[in-house]
């Protein structure tokens, strides 16, 4: 099924129903009323939110009477009586909790925002609890859809069961959403992600999430605020709910605008990445992929040398984008730095370190250094161009593009240090100013994990697609099954294939479980990829099951080449960047309008794009599905008398 949200005319009349008694409507010359419940119209029926306890229900159109949330885990104390404040707007509070309610429709959803006037904390919403509760939706990653009863999640290997997820820097949007059987969902959006936090549990084999939000006056997070949306109970459709709730607010970015302000952009479309080493970062190595076919790539590089002016020039030539991978966000001793981008001029290090409560500053990547305050750089800026002097000399050899590492990620910090206090949210204001500056310098920006609140000012992302499980970290620590940072011109960091265990491979990659949240919400405003250091040939395991979501998602691969990789896999990589390039190119700048599970066992799956500009249908199975092979995928563009067919496991180049 297609999965669309609605809109609400907010004309419809508010309710009041006290415990036990008939309903009231409000007028507007309405007194305040005491009652227990409030019924709010929201699309596809009415919701009813008890004030005692912040339990939410919802009556369908079609007759069901659906659990949205339990009772608040928190003990709120008594509410205050209602009062109406404006149209289609009532207000509470629980004086005991220090804590005013707001409750509205908005767009076709019940919008409940909690104001708290001391340092508290609530457990709430409290989700999964209704017996139709089929499917739990989470956007760790590109997306999964779990069976609320799937034992490997609920107590095995999944380790969702028992966990806890930070929403504002674990998960890619901060959403969340069931299935309640046949055609109905629910969608959870919180807005306010910094200081909320989604656990899981799991009472009687069945998969719940409770919200908890840290009221903080120093963190600067005392507003809280939780949507409601029905839904069609498509797994995508939290995400779409998403999406419209960005694009009402002007906050949904758009590539086509972005090609349009900055025509290297559209380079991207069609294109294929990969960090380059040795002589696949030389003129030699760019002119070699173009000789193999390949009219579309993203080249990036880290470490010296960076590509010359002459293999520069060869990527422009070819089509291709190229630019370096760079992070303002680590900070070491000079003297002693073992990476360039972690050396600063002057006293940047130490002085601008991230400090915590107790003065301490936090240690930095890989246990080196420190994290540098995003607010110590801008207060700097004006006087001393500490990041636009770094900006211009990392692209001096004319790369036209520029990878950022860690800035859009939701890993933000509260610092302490003296000069430059601010707070996670004023954290990710100064990442998104400095961002813009060099987006404004016409370079094609990308960044990693790129949380949706980023989607505005970045072109591309490397690691939103990845739904990476605890187990990952783990494995990658182990330098001798991973590979370390050499030797260096190919370090096994990168190129050496892995075997993942089959846990780790389950909750990663097991296509039963995998969802396009993250595509359903942001696709068409930038490009999403996995993570640099999950090349396509570092995980041989998985290769066929990724080519298949890369094109069911109309997402490009990552990869990473030297000399002998490139002689080895090239041809692989052109037939696969053939196939793909014309795809991305129709359908990169467009929604995802559609998804479904074609097979019960939700192996067989196709995607929409557009008014119909593209159809996916990608088979994960070993049996065929009608003609479609186990393996392999079909897509249509807009106008094709015949599918496209591409089964990866067969392409040898």
């Amino acid at each position: 099924m297609t999965t669309k949200i609605g809109s609400l005319t907010l004309s419809v009349a508010l309710v009041l129903a006290a415990a036990g008694a008939s309903a009231y409507a409000f007028t507007a010359e309405a007194e305040p009323v005491h009652g227990k419940q409030v019924e709010l119209a929201v699309d596809g029926g009415t919701a009813v939110v008890d004030t005692a306890s912040l339990a939410v229900r919802a009556h369908t159109r079609d007759g069901r009477d659906l659990t949205l949330s339990d009772a608040s885990a928190t003990d709120l104390g008594r509410p205050s009586p209602v009062t109406r404040t404006g149209k289609g707007r009532v207000r509470w509070s629980y004086p005991e909790r220090g804590i005013d309610v707001t409750a509205r429709t908005d767009h076709g959803r019940l919008s409940l925002s909690l104001k708290a006037h001391r340092d508290t904390s609530v457990s709430w919403p409290v989700t999964g609890t209704d017996a139709a509760a089929s499917a739990l939706q989470l956007p760790r990653g590109e997306g999964l859809d779990i069976p609320v009863e799937d034992a490997f999640w609920t107590t095995g290997e999944g380790g969702l069961g028992g966990s806890t997820l930070d929403v504002g820097a674990e998960l890619t949007l901060p959403l969340w959403g069931y299935s309640l059987g046949r055609r109905t969902g629910v969608s959870y959006l919180t807005p306010t992600d910094i200081g909320t936090t989604l656990g899981f549990t799991a009472p009687g084999g069945r998969l719940r999430a409770t919200a908890e939000h840290a009221f903080d006056g120093g963190d600067g997070t005392r507003d809280y605020s939780v949507t409601f949306a029905l839904t069609d109970g498509n797994p995508v459709a939290p995400a779409a709910d998403y999406r419209s709730y960005l694009a009402e607010r002007g906050q949904l970015g758009s590539l086509k605008r972005k090609i349009a302000k900055n025509p290297a952009t559209g380079r991207l479309l069609g294109a294929f990445h990969a960090y380059t080493w040795g002589d696949a970062r030389k003129a030699g190595g760019v002119e070699r992929l173009r000789e193999l076919g390949v009219d579309r790539m993203w080249l990036g590089y880290d470490g010296e040398p960076y590509p010359d002016r002459a293999a520069v020039s060869a990527a422009k030539r070819a089509g291709y984008l190229i630019g370096p991978y760079d992070s303002f966000a680590n900070g070491q001793d000079p003297r002693t730095a073992d990476a360039p981008n972690s050396a600063w001029p002057g006293t940047v290090y130490p002085d601008f370190c991230v400090r915590d409560a107790k003065g301490k500053p936090v240690t930095g990547f890989g246990g080196r250094g420190c994290y540098l305050s995003s607010r110590a750089f801008e207060r700097a800026e004006p006087r001393h161009h500490y990041l636009a002097d770094r900006t211009r000399g990392m692209v001096a050899n004319g790369a036209d593009s520029y990878f950022l590492d860690v800035d859009a990620t939701g890993e933000l910090f509260r610092d302490h240090g003296k000069g430059h206090r601010m707070t996670k949210a004023e954290d990710r204001e100064h990442r998104l100013a400095r961002m813009r500056r060099i987006a404004a310098r016409g370079l094609v920006l990308g960044s990693e994990t790129a949380q949706a609140w980023a989607n505005r000012t970045l072109a591309f992302d490397h690691g939103g697609a990845t739904p990476v499980a605890d187990g990952l970290w783990k494995l990658q620590r182990d330098r001798e099954k991973w590979g370390g940072y050499y030797p260096e011109g190919a370090p096994g960091v990168f190129f050496k294939p892995v075997d993942l265990p089959a846990g780790l491979a389950k909750a990663m990659y097991d296509p039963r479980y995998r969802v396009p949240l993250y595509e359903t919400a942001l696709h068409g405003s930038l490009v999403n990829t996995e993570r640099w250091e999950l090349s396509y040939e570092k995980l041989p395991g998985q290769k066929t099951t990724r080519a298949l979501l890369a094109m069911l998602y109309n997402t490009p691969l990552n990869y990473v080449l030297d000399g002998p990789s490139l002689k080895e896999h090239g041809a692989e990589l052109a037939a696969l960047q053939k196939y793909f390039s014309p795809l991305h190119k129709a359908a990169g700048t467009e929604q995802l309008t559609g998804f479904r599970q074609l097979s019960k066992d939700r192996t067989v799956q196709r995607t929409v794009f557009g008014e119909g500009t593209l159809t996916v249908t990608a088979n994960f199975a070993t049996k065929a599905y009608g003609d479609l092979p186990g393996g392999c995928v079909d897509a249509r563009l807009k106008g094709d008398d015949a599918p496209r067919r591409l089964c990866p496991a067969k392409v040898t180049g």
